[in-house]
Order: structure tokens, then C-alpha cells, then sequence
């Protein structure tokens, strides 16, 4: 029989698409998977696995949530972060239902309106300095539930670590928590970058979710060296319902869920997840550091996960695009954002730092 790559024109060889030893600083999604979750994908893939969820890894990734996030939660693969927050926003609203989040939350900045359009959500946002929300700032939206003029609001959505990069510590969600809960609110936790604030804090995740009164998580793996995949964790199963039934509707239910349950297993049924997130935060403050060396870049928030964000001239950034792939933040006033990845060497930083001098010398 011909080999079929012959027929096809098909090859294995990645270097004829992209070159392996480039990095940026865009991204932590632009990163490939960790080997450790490419192995345990391969040793998924023997034989026959009951589809959609009856499979033994999605079975026994259940223990390895529970031992993180304690004996109530429950996990339901997704495919996408946005997914995820879908799903977990619809769980826990009611159809004139309204989720009280940051200005600058990912559910309102970055999810093409699917929240709304998707989840059928009306989100009620609110400016914050540093990307996070604070028991006075949800009050400015957390009004009106007998006002049948307005949407009612039934969630608080925070994220750790937020989309500025800064971290919320357990205090200040347990007080968020506590403020929403009185409210007759839940509290819904995007955790796209969970691992990094964890990190940070150097706590168990469990100290900053379910110890502190979150009712259900967004867990994000693909920024932490997954391939693909995040899960809905449910942790208080009495503010929730119909989660199955919602992830199919929302098209986030995978036939060969296995392959996204075996990838969170790798991360989290030991530590590759924590010390994927130290390496790449710890990346983060050596650019952090290198950066506040230089004259004419203003870095704008606390370094506190893997982002950077800073402020130099416009044609500086324009002209360093072309050597380093990453994103504005804000084109208007210069703002710039670079993100390291669990595989971001310590010779990146310093070739992207001594390329910054050079474009600033440059005029």
C-alpha cells in the first residue's frame, strides 16, 4: 500500500511550516503543549474509550479537580476559554439575568459578544484601575433587581490572574464573595490564567476559590501548555444547574472528550501546572526588571503574573514588531502588552530587551 503522506504531499517535518526556536512575547497561547501533556496524549490514544464524557480519564480527572478545589467540585471539559465562560455564565443566570464585571474583562473585550449573543447575558461592566473589582465598584452596577426596566444582576465575574495581570489575593475575593452572596449574587471566576496567581501567592488554588466562597471556575489550560482544552468547575453544585444539557447546547461537548481530559490530568495530578506558571512568571519579572533599566519605557501595572504591560513611542513598538511578535494594548496611547509562556528562555528576555535599546536608540 502507498504510503498516503506520498499521495498527499503530507509531511511531519515542522520545520517546513515554521521554525521551532522562535519565540515572542504576543502570546502564551502562541506556545506549543509541554511534552509531559504531549506523552500523556499519546498514552490516551490506545484502543476504544466510551465517547462524550464516559471515558475513564474524564472519570478519574474528577479526583484530581477535587483534590485542588475540594470533594464538592465537579468538572465539565470544554473546548475554549470562551466556551467555558459561556457555559459557566449561562449555569448560573436566569434568561433576564445580568453578570457584573470589569470594563475590562475578557467575557467583555474579547469574546466576540458571545456572552451576550451566545449565553443570551446582559453584562453591566464597571472601569477599574488595575483589572480589578472591589465590593464599592460592584455596587456602581448591583441595583434594580425589582426594576423590571433592567436586566437583574445575578453574578459578579472576576478574573485571576486579570486581564491587566495584576492578582486578586484570597482577602479581597473573599470579600467579593461575601458582598455578591448577601446580594443574592454568585461569583464566577475566570481562570484562563489560574495557575500563574496561584503562583504568585504561592497558595493552593483552593485558598483563593472555594475556601473564599466562588460558586464556579473557568480552569484554563491551554495558556498553561495544554494543546487545547479548559474545563467548567463547578464548586458549589447548589447555586448551579443543567450544566450537561448547556455544555452540549453551547456545542462545548467533545466526542473524544478523553483527549482533552487526559491533557488536564497532566497538568494538574502532579505539579507540571505550577511549575509551568513559575517558569513563565518568573520570565515575566526578568523582562520586568530588564525594562525598568531602560529609559523612555513606562511599565503601567504590578508585574504580577506573566504580563507586561508598558508605554514607549509608537514607531519604537512598530519597528520592534518586526523582529518580536506582540500586541498592542492600546494603540492610541502607546500601550503595549508582552506575555511569557512556560517555554520563554531566559535568552529570549535578553535578546527582546536588547532589541528594545536598540529600536529606542534608533529613534
Amino acid at each position: 500500500m502507498a504510503d498516503p503522506r506520498a499521495v498527499s504531499g503530507a509531511t511531519t517535518d515542522a520545520r517546513q511550516h515554521h521554525d521551532p526556536g522562535i519565540r515572542g512575547f504576543a502570546s502564551d497561547n502562541y506556545a506549543g503543549a509541554h511534552p509531559e501533556v504531549l506523552a500523556a496524549l499519546a498514552l490516551a490514544n490506545g484502543g476504544h474509550q466510551v465517547a462524550y464524557g464516559e471515558d475513564d480519564y474524564t472519570a478519574h480527572l474528577q479526583r484530581v479537580f477535587r483534590s485542588h478545589f475540594g470533594q464538592r467540585a465537579e468538572a465539565f471539559p470544554v473546548f475554549n476559554g470562551t466556551g467555558a465562560n459561556v457555559v459557566a455564565l449561562q449555569a448560573v443566570t436566569d434568561r433576564w439575568g445580568a453578570v457584573v464585571a470589569a470594563e475590562t474583562a475578557h467575557i467583555n473585550v474579547d469574546e466576540c459578544g458571545a456572552p451576550e449573543r451566545v449565553g443570551g447575558l446582559k453584562l453591566l461592566t464597571v472601569p477599574t484601575e488595575d483589572g480589578k473589582l472591589t465590593p464599592e465598584l460592584i455596587d456602581r452596577q448591583a441595583w434594580g433587581w425589582d426594576d423590571e426596566h433592567r436586566a437583574m444582576p445575578q453574578v459578579v465575574s472576576i478574573t485571576q490572574s486579570t486581564e491587566l495581570g495584576t492578582v486578586y489575593t484570597p482577602d479581597e475575593i473573599r470579600a467579593i464573595c461575601d458582598h455578591a452572596h448577601e446580594r443574592g449574587m454568585v461569583v464566577h471566576l475566570d481562570g484562563s490564567r489560574i495557575a500563574n496567581a496561584a503562583a504568585t501567592l504561592d497558595v493552593p488554588m483552593r485558598a483563593f476559590t472555594n475556601a473564599v466562597g466562588v460558586d464556579i471556575l473557568s480552569y484554563g489550560g491551554t495558556k498553561n501548555g495544554a494543546v487545547f482544552g479548559e474545563a467548567v468547575v463547578v464548586l458549589n453544585p447548589d447555586r448551579v444547574r443543567a450544566m450537561k444539557h448547556l455544555r452540549k447546547l453551547s456545542m462545548q461537548l467533545a466526542s473524544k472528550m478523553r483527549f482533552v481530559s487526559v491533557q488536564l490530568e497532566a497538568l494538574l495530578a502532579k505539579d507540571l501546572w505550577l511549575r509551568n506558571a513559575r517558569h513563565a512568571n518568573t520570565m515575566a519579572q526578568r523582562l520586568a526588571a530588564g525594562v525598568r533599566q531602560i529609559d523612555g519605557v513606562q511599565i503601567l501595572y504590578p508585574v504580577q503574573s506573566n504580563a507586561v504591560f508598558a508605554r514607549l513611542p509608537h514607531d519604537v513598538s512598530e519597528r520592534l514588531q518586526k523582529r518580536y511578535r506582540f500586541y498592542f494594548w492600546d494603540e492610541q496611547a502607546g500601550d503595549v502588552r508582552w506575555m511569557c509562556a512556560f517555554d520563554t528562555r531566559e535568552e529570549d528576555v535578553d535578546g527582546f530587551l536588547a532589541a528594545l535599546r536598540e529600536e529606542l536608540r534608533a529613534g
